[in-house]
């Protein structure tokens, strides 16, 4: 199969699943506790979280949580790029895509001072490959930091294997609420 086919899978099952269990903050917090059950975690200075869409893996818990003693920062979508922009709560506003961005961009940093960089995904597979939305800013993004890489989502996005392309960045950890695989 595929990529686009593998999107278009997956988009239907979101349709179905995810009304049922969105509301289910357990599956956050599982996921929650696992980042933290992390060595790198504890000594974890600048994370990169995601603010989630209503299709993706929820991470409002996680993005309250962390802020009050992590210094966490939000993608920001600039042209074919996304800029690291540090999340303050007062200073978000709808931008590309329909994504919650960060307006505050004298917060910027570069990829390189990010400790983890958390992502979602259309897909994972058990080798630690990431399927995306198709665009590549996290491919560009994730190949520019040397931050420990985390995929999250939910269960039925792990398949056993994805089509790759030699720009394609691995994970380290992928984290689903049942599953917790540790790539390299």
């Amino acid at each position: 199969m595929g990529k686009s086919e593998i999107r278009n899978v997956i988009r239907e099952l979101k349709k179905n699943i995810i009304p049922l269990v969105a509301e289910d903050s357990t599956l956050e917090n599982n996921i929650i506790s696992k980042v933290e059950s992390l060595p790198q975690f504890k000594n974890c200075n600048n994370l990169l979280l995601y603010n989630s869409l209503p299709d993706e893996f929820p991470t409002n818990n996680a993005l309250c949580r962390w802020s009050k003693h992590l210094n966490i920062y939000l993608p920001k979508v600039n042209g074919k790029n996304l800029d690291i922009i540090r999340y303050a709560p007062d200073k978000i506003m709808s931008g590309a895509f329909g994504i919650s961005e960060p307006t505050n961009i004298e917060d910027k940093i570069s990829p390189s001072m990010l400790d983890i960089i958390i992502v979602p995904a259309v897909a994972f597979d058990t080798n630690g490959n990431r399927l995306g939305r198709g665009k590549g800013y996290y491919d560009k993004l994730l190949g520019n930091s040397g931050a420990l890489r985390i995929g999250i989502g939910y269960d039925f996005q792990i398949l056993d294997i994805l089509p790759t392309d030699n720009h394609d960045i691995r994970m380290n950890y992928i984290f689903t609420p049942t599953y917790s695989i540790h790539i390299y």
